[in-house]
């Protein structure tokens, strides 16, 4: 196992410099993410189920719809080059049409179906697609998100009404070899996240990012052939896409797909299919961990949870595990990291640790006031660097140039330390970003829809603690001259058709003066201070 290097320092404190991961390097491949996925696949093994239906796809069934599809994507000029928004729940057609777009040498732009058109219509806009691929449910909204954009065709999953194109309509004759593409540029995922501030911005991830975050995160990760897990995880988000789509795919494993997460569903599936490990968030935690209904359920099955996406605490996850009689770990990453860096290594955790730092990547933990390595075990800013960083952010060069510093650091925004054995805790958040049930809320793009309101002159958002959902976000506003501020229900009210759900403010209170810096900047610093003070 590899510490942390050390060096002295004036003041005689051990100083950490660059931790390293213990594991071997794993080799950097030339092969595309599709290729590499199929390279696990059993032929003959059920690999996709739709919970709620029962439909499903063997291995040979899923090839031969992919490249089948990439055909067709070619036929219609809507491959190599296009870039396609893909806005769907989980399916099993989701996989397909991901991997159809990829196979064909496309770019896909995964979008939340819970968006707004004004939320999709942005994505689309700044992603470039020009093509949208959904479902009946949500073509009110895909229609009016198109307006304005390049999107010119719309592709339904099921039936498709008059100015539409089904999926089925698609399937071609297969295109037999993955379009050629240059796997370290070819920017394959465009998935949005905040990063650290700001509104959200395109991550650019190139195959190689992709295949090589799988080969990273399969070494450590003990997943066998054959083996199902259910998966509520969202495809558009990259914990989803990645750690459930690709890797257990690649895996020789199998998916049973659920649209949304409802508990007693989830529970249901997990012991029909005899899953063995659950991947989850802590909101599903804390459910799993207190909710009346899980004893209702035989879960001797489960012999790992394991949870990512914001920290779980040590309470909840080491009443979870004493529940459910599993180990309960978590991992570390962001959509910017593809998504992983630090794992559980082979199931065994730490009580309250995100895991070590898995192949090929690197860590430092800097002080943010003076840009200076701190000691082991003291608190800074994480940054990583590995091949699983991220390409940059589409049409944002300052922010990649902010985020991804000299070196190839990726500065996390995240407050962490290290301890003896290589085990990451993150502490706080320096970034501004909220965490609501796993979900990114960007406070810029939640007080810019605020400052639309007639009767708000000035407003601010912060991420209060809640229990269930990890955070929420609270606003603070600022009534317009000769205005009554508005209340919270009415706020809301407005933010519904503005906002996807998961953004919407949950607390509110009304203040005199947003406080900002010189230069005109939201000291959030201040707000979350004076919240704390009033807990």
């Amino acid at each position: 196992m590899n510490r942390p290097a050390r060096a002295g320092n004036p003041g005689g404190r051990i100083q950490m410099s660059i931790l390293k991961s213990r594991f071997e390097d794993v080799a950097l491949s030339d092969k595309s993410v599709t290729q590499r996925v199929f390279e696990g696949i059993d032929p003959d093994m059920t690999i996709l189920i739709d919970g709620p239906s029962g439909r499903s796809y063997s291995g040979a069934q899923f090839i031969r719809a992919v490249k089948s599809l990439a055909g067709g994507l070619s036929a219609h000029d809507m491959g190599a080059g296009t870039c396609v928004g893909l806005m769907m729940p989980n399916l099993p057609e989701y996989c397909i049409a991901f991997h159809g777009i990829a196979w064909a040498g496309g770019t896909i732009t995964t979008i939340n179906p819970t968006y707004t058109a004004p939320e999709v219509h942005h994505q689309l806009n700044d992603a470039g697609a020009q093509v949208l691929v959904t479902i009946p449910a949500f073509l009110d909204t895909a229609r009016a998100a198109i307006e304005g954009t390049g999107v010119d065709r719309i592709v339904v999953v099921g039936d498709a009404p008059e100015g539409t194109l089904a999926l089925s309509d698609l399937m071609g004759p297969p295109l037999e070899h993955q379009a050629p593409v240059d796997v370290a540029e070819h920017v394959v995922v465009l998935p949005y996240s905040s990063g650290t501030t700001g509104m959200p911005k395109g991550v650019m991830l190139t195959h190689r990012n992709l295949v090589v975050n799988i080969d990273q995160t399969l070494l450590p990760a003990d997943l066998n052939p054959g083996e199902m897990t259910t998966a509520f995880l969202p495809f558009f988000h990259i914990y989803g896409l990645q750690v459930l789509m690709n890797i257990y795919l690649t895996a020789g494993g199998g998916l049973v797909t659920l649209p949304r997460f409802d508990l007693e569903q989830y529970l249901d599936c997990v012991i029909r299919y005899r899953t063995p490990r659950l991947w989850i968030v802590p909101p599903v935690a804390l459910a799993l961990a207190k909710h009346p209904v899980v004893a209702n359920y035989d879960l001797s099955c489960v012999e790992q949870v394991f949870c990512a996406a914001a920290p779980l605490g040590r309470d909840v996850a080491e009443g979870l595990g004493e529940r459910i009689n599993a180990r309960v770990n978590q991992g570390y990453g962001m959509t910017e990291l593809s998504p992983v860096s630090h794992v559980s290594p082979h199931g065994e955790g730490k009580p309250g640790a995100s895991g070590v730092a898995i192949s090929n990547t690197e860590c430092r933990i800097i002080d943010p006031e003076t840009g200076t390595d701190l000691p082991l075990g003291e608190d800074g800013e994480l940054w990583v660097r590995g091949p699983q960083v991220m390409k940059g952010y589409l049409n944002n060069e300052a922010a990649t140039r902010a985020t991804i510093v000299e070196g190839g650091w990726l500065r996390t925004g995240d407050i962490a330390h290290f301890d003896e054995d290589g085990f990451l805790y993150i502490t706080d958040r320096l970034k501004e970003l909220i965490k609501y049930k796993g979900f990114q809320v960007a406070p810029a793009e939640v007080e810019a829809a605020l400052l639309t309101h007639p009767a708000i002159a000035d407003a601010a958002v912060i991420g209060a603690p809640d229990e269930a959902a990890g955070e929420v976000p609270l606003a603070f506003v600022v009534a317009a001259a000769g205005q009554a501020a508005p209340s919270l229900a009415e706020v809301q009210a407005y933010l519904d058709t503005r906002l996807a759900h998961y953004k919407q403010v949950r607390q509110m209170q009304v203040i005199e003066q947003i406080p900002k810096s010189a230069s005109g900047k939201i000291l959030r610093r201040l707000l979350r201070d004076a919240q704390g003070a009033q807990a």
